[in-house]
């Protein structure tokens, strides 16, 4: 590896980092080179990433996360058709972790109120931004496609507040719909 910031590490703290990468703790990884440095000769959070990826690909790990399989539609209407009460709504929610952005399937019932997760999808990590990657969304765009269709199967809407952009705090389907839409169930299976 010819990175000048690899090269200033000490042996101890590459095989510290290589090691974390062996474990997949990619930003421990990035910690720990940062670490390494006092803080007028430490390198950027992207040069460390790009250092990080490196090591990964030399190692011969992958530093994006997998992306999930298709959603298989027959598998997500079985899980819905087996929930412990009727679907009211199939919702799209964004979420993210270390990795980046994901979308999360979820079929909502009344009766017991309660969101039950079918299926997560993810198409690659952040790293898509600054490669110029997204958008368009793909995780979105499948989303989109497989939960219109999954609710036309039962019958319900489908509810994605934000399809073009990841954002965790778009408006829910429950909240869109009034308090007093599923409050009154929740009360009676409290009985």
């Amino acid at each position: 590896m010819d990175s000048p910031v690899w090269a200033r590490l000490s042996a101890a703290e590459r095989s510290a980092v290589d090691g974390l990468i062996q474990r997949n703790h990619r930003i421990a990884a990035v910690a720990r080179v940062r670490e390494a440095f006092r803080a007028e000769t430490k390198p950027d959070l992207h040069e460390t990433l790009d250092v990080v990826a490196e090591r990964y690909r030399e190692l011969g790990r992958r530093f994006e996360p997998y992306p999930t399989p298709p959603l298989n539609l027959a598998t997500l209407t079985e899980r819905v058709a087996a929930l412990p009460g009727p679907a009211v709504a199939i919702e799209a929610l964004w979420d993210g972790d270390t990795d980046g952005w994901y979308v999360d399937l979820m079929a909502l019932t009344d009766v017991p109120v309660a969101e039950h997760w079918l299926a997560t999808i993810r198409h690659g990590g952040d790293l898509r931004l600054f490669n110029g990657a997204v958008p368009p969304w793909s995780e979105a765009q499948e989303a989109g496609t497989v939960g219109r269709a999954l609710a036309e199967q039962f019958g319900v809407l489908f509810h994605f507040a934000s399809p073009d952009q990841p954002d965790d705090e778009a408006p829910r389907w429950r909240a869109t719909q009034g308090a007093s839409h599923w409050e009154e169930p929740q009360a009676q299976s409290q009985r």
